[in-house]
């Protein structure tokens, strides 16, 4: 099971057994109505929170969850789990919360007591808008063609709606949720989650893993419709491993773009090669729009795919731009001629550019790997057979892929059903929405 549906069925039993554990009651009601509503409003809520972390890329947390893409990944399932148990939690509370709320409010002071049951109200009627205003925030986010640019903009606005389900939740929660281990947790969540907020809304997020550089150069190949461009770093970068990438900003009204790193770290150079493949409005200005000498912001380093095992034999799978981490690992190991294991590297690609093509030959040789490219046009498409009868010792070796979603899982049920450990193949989930 891979990490992003463990920590999602980690968070959804744990949660479930500890507000079991609480002991909840629907007072004065023999309806189950009460419990549905406060379950799905507690569950809605942790969840909203903790996706409210992760929107800050919080990196303490990419080890654990294998890569900044499992936890985009995570975040985005969160997201998706919350609005369900939202939607459970609008359509069966008809009301069920003033009810609750009115007998806790008998019990305390006079004074709270008449505050509370004036917010009461209006809490209902923040929270059914926050929740309209989540279906159409996370609707646009799903949205593919949404361009990039607005959705990070709007995407932020869940950052508001979220502030406006805490005060419906806070005002809301039957008071005895807080005297139980399942509301300490909800309370420390809401913390985190609205500190995240501030950090979201603030526009603080990677802040202290970005650097000012400087674009030195840049080349298109127009067959490819890949622009390469080196940016020169100024002080600050920790240096990065190959394979991991990094979010880069050269308008603030476009924001923050994930590209991954396509060359080693010299520390005495201090320069950073990113590949980019013409895939959508922005990338296909891009050409036009960078100039030599540019400034730009880049964020990170960010994820794990980072070719590191216990395996003497790697086999490397790149599908298109997704050769760009394997050519940073191919140039640090002609520079680390110690660091090496044997290495096939199968490159299949729809288009062919005679430059670029000796370019990566040329690294391939230097760094001692042997490469297999497969121009499919005109040598057909990889399959696992092709793969194990090039490599003999295939199941010797770890997998690392980096391509096309449907052509990994393609590989990997293959592979995996002719005897490859599940935990030997390697993908990068490079979707960031």
């Amino acid at each position: 099971m891979t990490p992003v549906r463990l920590a999602l069925g980690f968070v959804l039993i744990g949660f479930t057994a500890l507000w079991l554990a609480a002991g909840m009651t629907a007072p004065d009601t023999h309806s189950f109505q009460p419990l549905v509503t406060q379950y799905t409003g507690t569950m809605a809520l942790a969840l909203m929170s903790l996706a409210m972390v992760l929107a800050t890329r919080p990196k303490w947390l990419e080890r654990p969850l294998n890569g900044l893409d499992r936890m985009y990944r995570l975040h985005k399932w969160l997201g998706i789990t919350g609005l369900g148990f939202m939607l459970v939690h609008w359509w069966v509370s008809s009301g069920e919360h003033l009810r609750l709320r009115r007998r806790w409010a008998e019990e305390a002071p006079a004074a709270l007591q008449a505050w509370f049951q004036q917010q009461e109200g209006i809490a209902e009627a923040v929270g059914e808008w926050a929740f309209y205003a989540v279906v159409v925030l996370l609707l646009l986010a799903l949205v593919r063609w949404f361009p990039y640019h607005l959705f990070q903009k709007v995407h932020r606005l869940l950052a508001v709606a979220y502030v406006f389900i805490v005060y419906h939740s806070l005002v809301l929660m039957p008071p005895n949720y807080w005297t139980q281990p399942i509301g300490w947790l909800v309370a420390a969540l809401i913390v985190a989650g609205l500190v995240s907020t501030v950090i979201v809304l603030s526009g603080r997020i990677g802040h202290s893993r970005k650097v000012n550089g400087t674009i030195e150069s840049l080349t298109f190949y127009p067959r490819l419709e890949v622009l390469e461009g080196t940016v020169n770093l100024d002080e600050g970068w920790p240096g990065h491993r190959p394979g991991q990438f990094a979010f880069i900003t050269d308008e603030k009204r476009e924001g923050a773009h994930p590209y991954t790193i396509a060359s080693d770290w010299v520390p005495e150079e201090h320069r950073l090669t990113f590949f980019v493949k013409e895939l959508g409005d922005h990338t296909r200005q891009l050409p036009a729009v960078l100039k030599e000498g540019m400034p730009v912001t880049v964020e990170g380093p960010y994820g794990c795919f980072d070719f590191e095992d216990n395996h003497c034999r790697q086999i490397w799978i790149a599908g298109g731009i997704g050769i760009t981490p394997f050519v940073a690992r191919i140039k640090y190991l002609a520079h680390n001629p110690g660091e090496h294991s044997r290495i096939d590297l199968f490159f299949c690609t729809e288009e062919y550019d005679q430059e670029a093509a000796e370019k990566l030959i040329a690294d391939a040789r230097a760094a001692e790997v042997q490469l297999h490219l497969y121009y499919t046009p005109r040598d057909g498409f990889l399959t696992g057979d092709r793969i194990r009868a090039t490599v003999p010792e295939w199941n010797n070796a770890s997998i690392w892929f980096c391509g096309p979603t449907g052509f990994g899982h393609a590989l990997k049920r293959d592979l995996v059903a002719n005897g490859l450990r599940p935990k030997d193949f390697h993908q990068e989930l490079f979707r960031m929405r």
